[in-house]
């Protein structure tokens, strides 16, 4: 068992928009430390966005992340023999993350050529709250208002 607790390792603002958001989205988005790649490429995908929809790409991209965003998720728990699903609310910073997490994935699943134009084509579909990251967020609150009745097993 550890004897301290972890210290946070603060975030440093991205050098355009001077959000330290963006910079978490970037690191989920970054493979094998290539993090200047993985800037351009959000930095892409925003403008197309801005491009495709007339609005600032950024309001959009945070939009897009707050309706991908889940409240609750379900956890699974050993009760009396049998395992339960029980629905949990979710810390802030947990959210946020499986929220940058979906978003991402998802959009490395799709068809389009360049990664930027995969990822503009996911954050405007969460925007519009469809898409593969919103559809997910919606299944993980069905699952939890499913297994609303085991709630009392919350530990």
């Amino acid at each position: 068992m550890r004897r301290k607790k972890a210290k946070r390792v603060e975030t440093l603002p991205d050098p355009k928009f001077n959000e330290v958001l963006v910079t978490k989205f970037v690191n989920n988005l970054m493979l094998d430390g290539k993090k200047s790649v993985s800037f351009k490429i959000f930095y892409d995908a925003i403008d197309i966005v801005a491009e495709k929809t007339n609005e600032d790409g950024l309001e959009v991209w945070k939009k897009a992340l707050e309706n991908v965003t889940p409240a609750v998720e379900v956890k699974s728990r050993r009760v009396g023999g049998s395992t339960f699903q029980i629905p949990q609310p979710i810390r802030e910073d947990r959210k946020i993350s499986m929220g940058m997490k979906w978003l991402i994935s998802y959009a490395r699943k799709r068809n389009e050529k360049a990664m930027s134009s995969k990822l503009a084509a996911e954050i405007i579909a969460g925007s519009k709250g469809e898409g593969a990251a919103f559809k997910k967020k919606e299944e993980t609150h069905r699952m939890a208002e499913a297994n609303r009745a085991f709630s009392h097993f919350r530990f």
